[in-house]
């Protein structure tokens, strides 16, 4: 049999099998429909229509018990001229910083120390337990140890310095210790991401570096840290978002207080909602956040090439 032949046999039976492919596929379309259709309907009800909705009355003024007035551009003429907005923009700003760069760094320690020195699962569960708790029970809790009066930090810094230290009445405090406690809060769950990223990294690299006879410090900035380039950049994102987004721990801790010095944008934009009941400009608020989020997280990724790797 020729190689015409061959090929003229052999068409038939490739196209009658793309025909049952193509009709299992076609099968198996209503049954994929059934089962996304939780997943759409959740999204439409609980994200899309929400954000719509919060976009029209960013440019409304609305006051709950008086239906939405078009305004136009009215509340962003305001947010560029609120001083109060941009106070708390620069408070966020500072929070996120403190929360980003100590966060990643002591994450990124705990995690090398994890990799290096211990595999015990016993001790990633509780690196990972304040991750798992609320942050309304961390606030309460570390608010409860940074008392003046009662609080356990504050009788070991009067035993060592003779006065204790009110990290939440303190202007200059107050911020720094919000960050602490998010630090605490997020190190646990940051630290197994990278902990995750480190076991992608081939011990024969490191091998390598010791016979070059570089020394442990050399291999961490040399190496270590290089082939992390893509979980830390997924880490930092992460921690930009979410301390971004910082309300609990502020709500029962400080309230923005004391005189503002704590005022995130967030307890900003809860302030005018759920107190003055401007939803409006709340909302016009929140979508400056949003887009803010945006530009940062594109940045991020722009300036870090986060989808190249070091190890292709």
């Amino acid at each position: 049999m020729t190689a015409t032949q061959e090929t003229l046999a052999v068409a038939p039976v490739a196209t009658a099998r793309r025909r049952r492919v193509r009709g299992v596929k076609r099968g198996h379309l209503p049954i994929a429909l059934i089962m996304i259709t939780p997943a759409v309907v959740g999204f439409a009800v609980f994200f899309a229509y929400p954000t719509i909705q919060g976009i029209y009355y960013s440019f409304t003024d609305f006051h709950v018990l008086s239906p939405p007035n078009w305004v136009g551009l009215d509340n962003f003429r305001e947010l560029f001229g609120d001083d109060v907005f941009w106070h708390s923009l620069w408070v966020t700003v500072y929070f996120v910083l403190l929360s980003v760069v100590f966060g990643i760094l002591i994450s990124l320690v705990t995690a090398v120390i994890m990799h290096r020195l211990t595999r015990s699962t016993l001790i990633r569960g509780l690196i990972l337990l304040p991750f798992l708790i609320s942050g309304v029970v961390a606030a309460m809790t570390w608010s409860w140890m940074m008392d003046p009066g009662l609080g356990v930090i504050n009788s070991l810094l009067v035993k060592i310095t003779g006065h204790p230290l009110l990290f939440f009445g303190d202007s200059a405090l107050a911020v720094p210790s919000l960050a602490a406690i998010s630090v605490w809060k997020s190190m646990g769950y940051n630290a197994i991401l990278i902990f995750a990223g480190l076991q992608t990294i081939p011990a024969t690299i490191y091998e390598a570096g010791r016979v070059d006879g570089a020394t442990e410090f050399q291999m961490f900035r040399r190496l270590t840290v290089p082939l992390l380039r893509n979980i830390l950049v997924m880490v930092v994102i992460l921690t930009v978002i979410g301390s971004f987004q910082v309300f609990d721990i502020v709500q029962v801790t400080t309230k923005g207080g004391p005189e503002n010095a704590s005022l995130v944008l967030q307890m900003y934009i809860y302030n005018k909602a759920f107190t003055q009941f401007d939803f409006g400009y709340a909302a016009t608020m929140s979508l400056a956040l949003f887009v803010m989020l945006i530009a940062i997280t594109f940045t991020q990724l722009r300036m870090t090439r986060a989808s190249e790797s070091d190890l292709n």
